[in-house]
């Protein structure tokens, strides 16, 4: 399955902003049709509520789907040929595969009934009619519920048109009015009073959702007969003359139009300049992008609060955490006005310079006590990163893509977005000559290492297949180290190894990607070590590198030096310990976003598992490196007919535990969710509630799913800090 009921959560839909108003008939019809259509798609006019109908559809259907039910919004996105990107990472695949992601997708969303949700097509309308059309094809469980404002034009494609709400005084758009009034002005009730009031403010706004949520937050400043009447006067002046088929269109414009009228000139200022914006933002963003002229940077956080209750933009989290976001519609109005301005050019450009900043400070950042931090910032700014690199793609001056592009290289790599990087990388490096200095050294370094190609599997391969001989003559303890994954992970291939250390040598003196291949060298090191079968060795060269991480707070490359410690307690003959620090490993991969790491370490589990004599916890454990392959983008690695180390773990465990408690205890693991599944192989060990005592690191034997199971809402291995691990025996809270 690509999911899997956990904790009581599936697919990633988020929790609904705010009470559902209406639309009762056709919620029912959208029910019937995902019953019996493979491709639904909502349409209607801009404001009309697609959206949300469409979020309040997937939550009521989550039971008919336990593949999972995945909302993919694709309104940030601005490059159609990043929609296959959008889906793969909105559903939790890892792209770091060289497969065609499609096909990738199409694998991981198989497997059981799942529902996409592909919400505001229009924009990339072509893309989305291939990608879904391919996905239909090739997934036979797969239901797409899918809202524009024009058709797919797909084969098959059942049209249900969202209209505006109807306008009777017991109807669903004074409900609505009355519901969102409630909540800008609490002291506000609906009375037959004031009924014929709202009644006419609905009617004037053609029950239309967004036009009456805007109308409804001007009860803050106008009691309701002034809000009639102001309407009154917008519509009459500007409605009047409109074509009989753009009415509605208009009147969500001058719904916002008076919106903007009613804000002060710092306000339409600042909604003008935050349309630059994809996705969402931060105060510091805003106040570096968004001031000049009249509006300081000290007048940033105030207005946002002020544009905030008048819901011209939203917040979400709380404290440093904090995010705005802006409508489409109401995004689109703030763009036309900063043209108007003349700013538009100009506030790009800043917009291109923050993030530009932004990478190059986490890049000089990304091997310290910050890692975990800038992992999760730059992922919530990928939308902006992913514009910043556009615009910097259109520059007269090539190195300004290279730089950033280049810069992002930890991002790329250890953050899950490997091939998304390779395209970009690409793309700038076609633009500039190959004598460009530091900034085209930097781009073909990064690029280097975010490429995978298929002489690597095969060298990793190899060495997997030597040592299994190897392990078989000499009769070690433990006859297949997990090599492949670490191979792969780590570049550590001799072949590889010689290109990174000649890409290594031409990188800018003191950067951060210098300091990385320094951490990365004592990883090749401990692993061509291992595959020599010198432990002892291994143990130490593991060390220094956990040492060197330690001195600056970093996660990531710490996780390859508890790796490589883990393989070598294997090799000496120490299990328990090597339980502990694979666990160690697996609770940071999986912090920082590093799929394929985490897929490579819960390979080292099981062999450390079945070195203690814990079958069938090996072949839990098994089912969940398959699935962590999976999602990682290279399922491949994880089938037992493609590598030694899956192979003879296979073989071994299953005359070990028989063919049935095999296949049971493989598939209980594997048919866990990718969170789901760290969560357990850490929480069902580390918290004691699996039967271990934690006290030697072994934990107990519990399956998936068992008493004090984990929840897919939280996540794993908070306990491994900056500083280094916690106390092995309480776990963190669970989950990514």
């Amino acid at each position: 399955m690509a999911a899997s009921v956990q904790g009581g959560r599936i697919g990633n839909l988020p929790a609904e902003a705010n009470v559902f108003v209406g639309r009762r008939r056709e919620l029912g019809r959208i029910t019937e049709l995902l019953r019996t259509e493979r491709l639904v798609t909502l349409t209607g006019p801009g404001g009309v509520g697609k959206s949300r109908l469409a979020l309040r559809a997937a939550h009521a259907a989550k039971a008919d789907f336990p593949g999972g039910v995945w909302l993919v919004e694709l309104s940030e996105l601005r490059d159609p040929d990043l929609l296959t990107n959008t889906v793969a990472q909105a559903t939790r695949l890892t792209e770091q595969t060289l497969r065609p992601l499609l096909q990738a997708v199409s694998e991981h969303l198989a497997g059981a009934p799942v529902l996409l949700v592909l919400d505001t097509c229009e924009h990339v309308l072509d893309e989305c009619a291939r990608v879904v059309q391919e996905l239909l094809a090739h997934v036979p469980e797969l239901r797409v519920l899918a809202t524009s404002r024009q058709q797919l034009g797909v084969p098959g494609e059942h049209l249900l048109t969202v209209a505006p709400l109807p306008l009777g005084e017991r109807d669903d758009a004074v409900a609505l009015f009355a519901a969102r009034a409630v909540a800008a002005v609490p002291a506000f009730t609906l009375t037959d009073d004031n009924r014929a009031d709202v009644t006419a403010i609905c009617a004037r706004l053609d029950g239309i959702p967004l036009a009456l949520e805007l109308a409804a937050v001007r009860l803050r400043g106008f009691p309701l007969h002034r809000l009639l009447e102001g309407l009154d006067s917008r519509f009459d002046l500007l409605v009047s003359h409109a074509r009989p088929r753009l009415a509605r269109h208009q009147t969500l414009r001058t719904a916002i139009g008076w919106s903007h009228e009613l804000c002060t000139p710092l306000e339409r200022l600042l909604w003008a300049r935050l349309s630059v914006f994809a996705g969402g933002w931060d105060v510091e963003a805003a106040e570096f992008v968004c001031h000049g002229g009249p509006l300081d940077p000290e007048e940033i956080l105030p207005l946002l609060a002020s544009l905030t209750e008048k819901s011209i933009i939203t917040m979400d989290g709380d404290g440093a955490a904090v995010r705005y976001r802006m409508l489409d519609t109401v995004r689109s109005f703030g763009a036309e006005w900063l043209t108007g301005l003349g700013e538009a050019e100009a506030v790009r450009l800043r917009h291109r310079d923050y993030f530009r900043w932004i990478a190059r400070q986490g890049e000089a950042e990304w091997l310290g006590p910050g890692q975990r931090m800038w992992a999760e910032r730059l992922t919530a700014e990928h939308a902006n990163l992913r514009l910043a690199i556009e615009q910097c793609l259109t520059a007269a001056e090539p190195e300004v893509a290279l730089e950033l592009t280049g810069s992002l290289w930890f991002f790329w790599f250890a953050c899950g977005f490997a091939e998304e990087g390779r395209t970009y990388l690409e793309r700038a490096l076609r633009r500039a000559p190959e004598d460009g200095g530091p900034e085209h050294t930097l781009a073909v370094w990064a690029h280097r290492l975010v490429t995978v190609v298929p002489d690597d599997l095969e060298a990793a391969e190899s060495v997997s297949a030597a040592y299994v001989w190897l392990a078989e003559e000499r009769r070690l303890p433990v006859p297949a180290l997990p090599l492949t994954g670490a191979s792969l992970a780590v570049r550590g291939e001799s072949a590889r190894s010689a290109v990174l250390y000649g890409s290594a040598r031409q990188a800018p003196s003191g950067d951060g990607g210098a300091e990385f291949f320094q951490l990365l060298t004592l990883a090749v090191q401990a692993y061509l070590l291992a595959s020599q079968a010198a432990f002892e060795r291994c143990a130490a060269v593991a060390e220094r590198l956990r040492a060197e991480c330690a001195k600056r707070g970093e996660l990531w490359m710490r996780a390859w030096g508890d790796f490589f410690v883990s393989l070598a307690g294997i090799g000496l003959g120490h299990p328990h310990e090597a339980v502990r620090s694979a666990r160690e490993a697996l609770a940071a991969k999986w912090r920082v976003h590093d799929r394929i790491g985490a897929a490579a370490v819960a390979d080292l589990l099981v062999v450390a598992q079945a070195a203690q004599g814990e079958d069938e916890l090996a072949a839990h454990l098994l089912g969940v490196s398959r699935r962590l392959w999976f999602a990682a983008g290279l399922p491949q690695l994880g089938r037992p007919d493609r590598t030694v180390f899956h192979r003879e773990y296979e073989r071994r465990l299953r005359t070990s535990l028989g063919d049935t408690r095999f296949t049971e205890a493989v598939t209980a693991g594997r048919e866990l969710g990718s969170e789901a599944a760290v969560t357990w192989a850490l929480g069902g060990a580390l918290d004691g509630a699996g039967g271990g005592d934690g006290a030697d690191g072994s934990g107990g034997s519990g399956g998936p799913g068992g008493p004090g199971g984990p929840e897919d809402s939280s996540e794993p291995g908070d306990s491994h800090g900056p500083e280094g691990p916690g106390d092995p025996g309480t776990s963190g809270a669970p989950g990514a």
